[in-house]
């Protein structure tokens, strides 16, 4: 492998060599994580927007706001419907999941959203329904209630994988989200990985990724599988995650929850769900790899008000730097009707989504100051890359006193100076140095990068050999 003389891996000068980490086109063809717009946040924290009603006229008015705001044209082109779009228990005829639709009418969104240059998205989760065991599976003589059987507690049976008919199922259901225009497939509640959350869920269902990258294929229609939640991480887990989805889930989801919760997520909840893909990916970082699935944060609430989001306004603009630096998908969760400026400064900002499109092929991973280890701390530095110029990306942070969930267990508070070397990096050479956000440029060095951060508050640059 080429590596330019100005960005040498360092390993001769470091206990912790920096090995090569990049992602590669995944199983259904995309070459960048997904963005765009789903609907839980609001479904979930209700008091974030009263008048929003969960139907296609609310989820238009949304989504016709990635197209008005110009956020179509930095990829946000997903418009991805989460649980209650469908009937919930039962299918058609065949017992292929349907639309219910007194809330949507799925051809026509989708022209709608086609129309804009928007993409739809449907929510699933494993299982035939219970109420439809005597129904026949389109084209087979077969029942659902011959090839599955239980109650995983979501009003539907478990599939028994490898039966003749399970396969079939998912080829007719994903056959008709094709004639009706999806683009996007969230499929949750999988296991190993996925809390019960008062459910029934087997210990494995492993195979029903499997079965749905199967059924996408076999449809012609290119979709995006995205697959959740907190997923199992050994390698056995993973390489089926990765050999059939598109995205995956690090963590729970970040939202908060209530009809009386007024804020989407807490900074406490933030440190975790950073953690989380830390955790990730330093299971990613000792040998030279390439992977072929993208992380998935949970959705980003970053676009409105403060108090809105739950977070400070540095809070929001360090969110957003860990989502672009891990090559994360950015769907976001807001309500988009209600943009501030802060977040239409975080969510336009042409410089910050190239670091996006840098990590959708460099993803970053932990390099702690003054050990280039990837343990927890409060004050962490990140890199990705070198690409074959060079280049990297560098984020500090100061993640304030951890609140339970980040993983340090330090208090450190106020105003803290953080350096981190290259060696720390694993990288040598002089670069010119580009702090993203406000396009400042920072000089050019040999040695060391600097930041005097507070609470919440971080630095994300861009750093070029020269």
């Amino acid at each position: 492998m080429y590596i330019p003389r100005a960005a040498t891996l360092a390993a001769a000068v470091t206990s912790v060599p920096l090995h090569s980490l990049t992602i590669t086109q995944t199983p259904n063809g995309f070459t960048n994580s997904a963005r765009g717009w789903n609907s839980f946040g609001i479904q979930a924290n209700a008091a974030t927007d009263p008048s929003f009603i969960f139907n296609q006229t609310s989820v238009e008015q949304q989504c016709d706001v990635l197209v008005s705001a110009g956020l179509v044209g930095l990829g946000y082109s997903y418009c991805s419907l989460d649980s209650g779009w469908s009937v919930g228990g039962n299918g058609d005829e065949n017992g292929r999941i349907i639309a219910d639709s007194s809330l949507f009418n799925m051809p026509d969104l989708a022209n709608h959203l086609h129309s804009e240059g928007l993409q739809l998205g449907v929510y699933v989760v494993p299982g035939g329904f219970l109420a439809d065991v005597n129904k026949t599976i389109l084209d087979t003589n077969i029942t659902i209630g011959s090839i599955c059987s239980g109650d995983n507690g979501l009003a539907r049976c478990n599939w028994q994988y490898g039966q003749d008919g399970v396969q079939q199922w998912h080829d007719s259901v994903v056959a008709l989200f094709a004639e009706w225009g999806v683009d996007f497939i969230k499929l949750d509640f999988i296991t190993p990985g996925s809390p019960d959350n008062g459910v029934s869920l087997p210990q494995n269902e492993s195979l029903a990724v499997v079965n749905y990258h199967n059924a996408i294929v076999k449809s012609g229609r290119q979709m995006r599988l995205d697959i959740s939640w907190k997923l199992a991480r050994d390698p056995s887990d993973f390489s089926i995650w990765e050999d059939n989805a598109d995205s995956f889930r690090t963590d729970q989801d970040i939202n908060n929850s209530g009809a009386d919760s007024d804020s989407f997520t807490a900074w406490a909840t933030v440190q975790r769900a950073i953690d989380n893909y830390r955790q990730y990916i330093v299971l990613h970082t000792s040998q030279d790899e390439t992977l072929s699935i993208y992380p998935d944060m949970d959705n980003l609430y970053v676009g409105n008000s403060a108090p809105e989001d739950g977070v400070t306004d540095d809070e929001r603009f360090t969110i957003m730097s860990h989502w672009l630096g891990a090559g994360s998908n950015l769907i976001l969760g807001n309500d988009l009707t209600q943009l501030d400026d802060t977040g239409k400064a975080i969510l336009t900002n042409a410089a910050a989504h190239s670091v996006a499109d840098f990590a959708a092929k460099n993803p970053m991973r932990p390099r702690n100051p003054g050990t280039g280890e990837g343990d927890a701390q409060q004050l962490q530095a990140w890199i990705g890359g070198p690409d074959d110029t060079g280049k990297v990306i560098v984020l500090l942070a100061n993640y304030g006193p951890d609140e339970g969930q980040g993983g340090f267990n330090t208090t450190l508070t106020g105003v803290q100076n953080l350096t981190v070397t290259w060696q720390d990096l694993g990288i040598s050479g002089s670069f010119d140095i580009q702090e993203v956000w406000n396009g400042q440029d920072l000089g050019s060095s040999s040695q060391q990068l600097n930041a005097s951060l507070d609470e919440g508050q971080s630095l994300l640059v861009v750093m070029t050999p020269n």
